[in-house]
């Protein structure tokens, strides 16, 4: 089963040609380097176009809007972590135990959103994004582990309770103005995950 059928962004599987392809990356490396350094609402078309050695015109055939390639970028960051829990190695994969990877997934998520924050903020502030398929993937996944770990209760309110940890809004509030780390984060994500499961 691929990534796109588990409810990621629909990614078209059109071939592109060599300088399409070409072009893509080279802006998609250029709007990731500059988002990463100052924040997405600091980052002009103009800029990317610039840091990417492409005209803007072609920035904009490509991916419409300044808001189509914030959403691509996200869409590709999202599918690779999706792969990452559903395919690869343990303790995020599928060849670990699943409180180990309850576990493990709430700490590299809380990565991702703090890379993410300002997209993952923006999406979340339309229903059809902060409820569609991608939030659905990470809330079933989290379920289907708490049943796994032979969680007891409600597993849909469990999940939902550790996935608000998760939320872009709270992580950032937790991390600016409560002083909170990644890593104390981590900790209370563990600590919950942990009761749930009676350990």
């Amino acid at each position: 089963m691929s990534v796109d059928e588990l409810g990621g962004l629909s990614v078209s599987t059109t071939p592109e040609r060599g300088d399409a392809a070409r072009n893509r990356a080279l802006l998609l490396d250029a709007a990731r380097r500059l988002v990463a350094e100052r924040g997405p609402d600091a980052v002009t078309m103009d800029e990317i176009a610039t840091a990417a050695g492409v005209g803007k015109g072609t920035l904009f055939r490509r991916f419409g809007s300044r808001a189509g390639l914030m959403m691509v970028l996200l869409d590709e960051d999202e599918q690779a972590s999706q792969r990452a829990f559903l395919f690869g190695p343990g303790p995020l994969g599928p060849d670990a135990p699943p409180l180990d990877r309850l576990l493990a997934f709430g700490r590299e998520r809380l990565r991702f959103v703090q890379t993410h924050q300002a997209l993952l903020s923006d999406a979340a502030r339309d229903p059809q994004m902060r409820y569609g398929a991608p939030a659905m993937v990470l809330r079933t996944h989290v379920r289907v582990l708490l049943e796994a770990a032979r969680t007891t209760g409600d597993l849909d309110v469990q999940a939902d309770a550790l996935i608000a940890l998760l939320d872009p809004d709270y992580v950032h509030h937790q991390l600016v103005d409560r002083n909170e780390t990644l890593e104390s984060l981590g900790d209370k994500w563990e600590s919950l995950a942990l009761k749930l499961c009676g350990r």
